[in-house]
């Protein structure tokens, strides 16, 4: 798993279309196996973060959750204990 994807799913207020961009760049790279396309790809590379990015927002707009809403200040919050606990901080 990329660990530079985030969990977009089941925050207040949703993912914004900026997040889902990055996601699917980020997941686009991590398939390409590259950060940056050759001249040849670009056109591929750059239809492939707009159609993941489509599939993204549709996916996020029909899941449901019986569990509150999480908060992205208290996530992140989290993600940087884990981190320092781990011993990397």
């Amino acid at each position: 798993m990329c660990r530079s994807i985030k969990t977009l799913h089941g925050f207040e207020p949703p993912a914004s279309a900026e997040e889902v961009q990055a996601a699917a760049l980020q997941f686009v790279r991590k398939v390409a196996g590259t950060r940056k396309p050759s001249r040849a790809n670009q056109e591929a590379f750059a239809r492939a973060i707009e159609e993941i990015s489509a599939a993204t927002t549709r996916l996020l707009g029909t899941l449901t959750s019986s569990a509150p809403p999480k908060d992205r200040d208290v996530e992140a919050a989290k993600a940087r204990a884990r981190w320092e606990a781990r011993g990397r901080g």
